[in-house]
């Protein structure tokens, strides 16, 4: 078996999820669904069998991991990457001189916004490690064939001369489809998405899932997720501390092997829609339409791209309240907006007319819940939410020696809080039955997982978000009704919100 064979076998039985992790992989959240044992994947990076330039020319020969500098110019698939992240670059710089003409902006301490360094990406001193992987089969109806998507999350690292490594404020995904159509088990068959599953949940032994028969590794990529801390701005006499965050994606084209800039799945692209009235009237329609509306209350919803755009910058910190986060309820009435893409009016319309078709919905029962939904199944809205600094899976620094590495929390608690649901999915391809894809607010995990998370800041212990009207501050909103709080905690305000509180220890 050739060197590139090895490695493409070695690669895809991981990507099915069939490695040992019994003893690694100790969270019981996480079980079966995520790898984020810090030790695990410090050995997975240092063989070298994961790093993104093996797995993007399995047949070059060489040293491997790449340094940033030789990475991005070496390999061809990622050659428009760079460039589409300075044209970003310069347009945030650009609006941001406009907005605040009395600020400094640039790389380094001295600046009233501190930009991110884009030379590390051309560094020979940075590379990317591996901080976690991840299993997102609960996004099968994206595209059922695929069974959903697994993904390997990097970490910006510059590495001084003593090889001593400082994470950076960057996360890279490589984004996999669970199995190809042309991926076989040791038998022939083609491989399942019950067995794809049940491996992860198995937490298992290594065992083959293409034999002999390996398709082309291009057909199991999907695409790259790019999340880069673009600035800081220190806490000053002018305005309050913030950090701005940058997502882009890059869909890959198998055809010409190239990683293209491509539109953010669901990133409703506020500024074009508000400027264009028959682009307006449009989305507006379409979004409330029954049965997209129903989707769009189950989380599940999949925008056309003509509405979506092809970044987003996410601000942080950001409020508890749909109506404080950015940037799409300026599409909302009471938000700024003179002439608003919905008002109070079309929502409630449409719940009636969706109500009238016997369609009932979860989360959406109140243009608060509108709001909400609006905000969260963007790219932007939900990593604002409950998100570690920006990110909502930094994974543990197994970069630094030392026990406290372990204690150290790898993701945010709407990652945590969500894994009942992702493990539920697969136990269900498990047994043939049809998942329940649908997921609540990002904010508060769905019911199902109600027992094992009772009690916890995931739901509606210490810390969980509340609902401040359930505390007897006004009429109960029917879209956050369930949330409440554990017994011996209240929901209390803890930002600037008449809605969502959290759950802290009853005072006198």
């Amino acid at each position: 078996m050739s060197r590139a064979l090895r490695i493409l076998l070695a690669v895809t039985l991981l990507l099915g999820g069939v490695m040992s992790l019994s003893a690694a992989e100790k969270g019981p959240l996480v079980r079966g669904t995520a790898i984020t044992d810090p030790d695990l994947l410090r050995k997975l990076d240092q063989s070298d069998a994961l790093s993104i330039s093996r797995l993007l020319q399995p047949e070059r020969n060489g040293n491997f991991p790449l340094t940033s500098d030789v990475l991005f110019a070496s390999l061809p698939q990622l050659k428009e990457i760079p460039p589409a992240i300075d044209a970003e670059f310069d347009r945030y710089i650009a609006r941001h001189k406009q907005a605040s003409p009395s600020e400094t902006i640039g790389v380094g301490q001295g600046f009233d916004v501190e930009l991110f360094d884009r030379g590390n990406l051309k560094s020979a001193d940075t590379r990317f490690v591996l901080a976690g992987i991840v299993n997102r089969m609960d996004r099968a109806y994206v595209s059922e064939e695929s069974c959903g998507e697994i993904r390997l999350i990097y970490r910006l690292a510059r590495f001084d001369a003593g090889n001593t490594a400082t994470r950076l404020p960057m996360t890279f995904n490589l984004v996999m489809k669970a199995r190809d159509a042309r991926q076989f088990d040791q038998n022939g068959k083609p491989v399942t998405c019950a067995e794809v599953a049940q491996r992860w949940l198995d937490n298992g032994d290594w065992q083959g899932l293409i034999g002999s028969r390996t398709p082309p590794y291009d057909a199991m990529i999907d695409r790259i997720e790019t999340n880069i801390q673009i600035s800081i701005a220190p806490k000053s006499a002018l305005h309050d501390f913030r950090s701005d965050y940058l997502l882009k994606v890059f869909k890959y084209d198998a055809a010409t092997r190239m990683f293209v800039e491509s539109t953010l799945e669901n990133q409703i692209d506020r500024d074009r829609i508000l400027a264009d009235d028959a682009l307006r009237r449009d989305f507006k329609d379409w979004l409330l339409t029954p049965a997209n509306l129903r989707e769009f209350d189950r989380g599940t919803v999949l925008i056309p791209e003509r509405y979506l755009a092809k970044a987003a910058v996410t601000p942080t910190p950001a409020g508890l309240d749909a109506s404080t986060l950015q940037p799409e309820f300026g599409m909302m009435q009471g938000e700024g907006e003179s002439d608003p893409l919905f008002t109070d009016n079309d929502v409630v319309g449409a719940l009636k007319q969706a109500a009238a078709r016997g369609i009932a919905m979860d989360n959406i029962r109140s243009v608060a819940g509108f709001q909400r939904r609006l905000n969260d199944v963007t790219c932007s809205g939900c990593h604002q939410t409950r998100g570690i600094g920006g990110f909502h899976f930094p994974g543990v620094d197994w970069l630094t020696d030392g026990a406290s590495n372990s204690t150290i929390v790898p993701a945010s608690p709407h990652f945590f809080g969500d894994q009942i649901r992702r493990r539920d999915i697969l136990t269900a391809f498990v047994e043939g039955k049809r998942p329940d894809f649908s997921h609540g607010f990002a904010s508060r995990p769905q019911t199902r997982g109600n027992r094992e998370l009772a009690g916890t800041e995931y739901q509606d212990g210490w810390g969980a978000h509340c609902s401040l009207q359930n505390a007897g501050s006004g009429t109960a909103d029917k879209s956050f009704t369930s949330w409440t709080c554990a017994k011996g905690l209240t929901c209390q305000p803890a930002a600037a919100s008449s809605r969502i509180g959290m759950c802290f220890i009853k005072t006198r």
